[in-house]
């Protein structure tokens, strides 16, 4: 069992050299890691505590730290693309992913924001995912075995399309992650309690447009709300502070709302749209 802390056998290891590359790999007793200058016992590492310094046969040093949940995200196997990091720590938040919830996650994808509702809920809640590739499932069960060690006893993945599935259970939460997730607004209002809440991660305007469009006109959803997140980093090398030359900037728009109570209409916006607003807004 893993040790907070503490390196064990079966640990995920990252090492940083002082150029600050990356190095990745799982702790097993009788194996050696070796690089261009020497090697590493693993055994060795059993017992040190994160953050040491550690160093090859041939004197290379870095610096060893049991990987983020982030650093996992961004070195595993992708089969599709990811939801990223900053996107992830969004959606868990503006979504409001508590210890216990019930959430319906689908598009899985690689299995990247399924990583994060899963450590969201905790062993209490459960989260029921939906993939409508094979190789996209596959891969992202490989991952989220990989990173729990096992497969959750509180995870299950369907394969299929959302809209085809049968659902017996409510939930707290529905996560879209789909090409077309205003096809899934009937589905997502029949499954949700009142109160809970619709969030869709969507790449372009036109999704998000379409998206928004189809909560209002459900008639079962509150005023939708929309946002993107920017990630600038920021260089500081004594007085020399300035913003990096490379940002994560647009990955994709989150668009959520909030289940009505059955049989209670949504109060009208009170502002008036702009002229134009609705010429040809959905789709082809």
């Amino acid at each position: 069992m893993s040790t907070p802390g503490y390196f064990t056998a079966g640990d995920r290891i990252q090492l940083t050299d002082p150029k600050g590359k990356l190095y990745s790999f799982t702790i097993t007793p009788g194996r050696e890691w070796h690089t261009h200058k020497g090697w590493i016992v693993h055994d060795e590492l059993i017992g040190v505590p994160e953050g040491s310094v550690v160093a090859t046969s041939g004197g290379l040093r870095f610096t060893a730290f049991k990987p983020l949940l982030a650093d996992y995200v961004l070195s595993m196997p992708r089969g599709a693309t990811i939801v990223y990091p900053k996107d992830a720590a969004l959606i868990v938040g503006f979504a409001d992913i508590y210890p216990g919830a019930r959430v319906l996650e689908a598009g899985v994808g690689s299995g990247a924001l399924t990583l994060s509702l899963l450590r969201a809920v905790g062993p209490t809640g459960t989260v029921m995912s939906v993939e409508r590739r094979s190789e996209f499932a596959e891969n992202a069960r490989s991952n989220v075995e990989h990173y729990f060690s096992g497969t959750p006893s509180n995870w299950s993945l369907r394969l299929g399309s959302l809209q085809d599935q049968e659902f017996t259970e409510t939930f707290d939460k529905v996560i879209l992650d789909m090409l077309a997730p205003w096809e899934c607004i009937e589905l997502a209002a029949k499954v949700l309690r009142p109160g809970g809440v619709f969030l869709a991660y969507v790449a372009t305007t036109t999704q998000l447009s379409a998206t928004a469009e189809a909560l209002k006109n459900d008639g079962n959803f509150t005023e939708p709300e929309s946002s993107e997140s920017i990630v600038r980093g920021w260089h500081h090398e004594g007085l020399a502070v300035r913003p990096q030359h490379r940002m994560i900037g647009h990955t994709g728009f989150l668009i959520q709302s909030r289940r009505m109570a059955p049989g209670v209409d949504v109060l009208p916006r009170r502002r008036r749209p702009s002229k134009g607003s609705y010429d040809d807004i959905a789709p082809d």
